[in-house]
């Protein structure tokens, strides 16, 4: 069995907790904490140390995707669920209801809404990019304050990007 890791780095928006194996992430979830216990260093292994560099890139505006290897544990729903998160296009938004569609699933908008806050790989699997069908933000395991900041660093960090001729 693979030895379990965990690892903590400060974002803009709080503290990032990772976990993970020594080949792949587990979970990247905001804590409330207000200090860190375990900072990422150099008793981390390489996928956990990877993983905070491309956070840290994400949260500079310089990464608009991963290639960090992760695996979640979950229904084959969720795991629907899940992939069809890895399709919605850095900043922009789509419904539950369009996610239960792509999946196949029309009328499970609820359960898409279940699936979405049981996803335990923050900003890598963006649950955030997932609104109401009115337009609004809705549930956020991480706080609606944190989904608002990052669909907001997107939008502003996609526009600098399509003005710099760079999408």
């Amino acid at each position: 069995m693979n030895q379990m890791h965990r690892a903590e780095f400060q974002s803009p928006i709080g503290i990032v907790e990772i976990t993970g194996t020594d080949r792949a992430i587990l979970s990247i979830l905001f804590s409330e904490k207000t200090d860190m216990e375990h900072p990422v260093g150099p008793g981390s292994p390489a996928v956990i140390v990877d993983c905070q560099r491309q956070l840290e890139e994400y949260f500079k505006g310089e990464r608009t995707e991963f290639s960090i290897p992760f695996t979640s544990a979950g229904t084959e729903f969720q795991q629907r669920v899940w992939s069809a998160l890895t399709s919605v296009p850095y900043a922009e938004t789509v419904s539950y209801g369009a996610i239960a569609k792509a999946i196949g699933s029309d009328k499970a908008v609820r359960a898409v809404g279940n699936a979405n806050s049981k996803n335990k790989l923050t900003i890598v699997v963006p649950c955030h990019r997932i609104i109401g069908s009115n337009g609004k933000l809705t549930g956020y395991a991480g706080t609606l304050t944190r989904k608002e900041w990052l669909l907001r660093h997107e939008k502003e960090v996609g526009e600098k990007r399509q003005s710099a001729g760079l999408v």
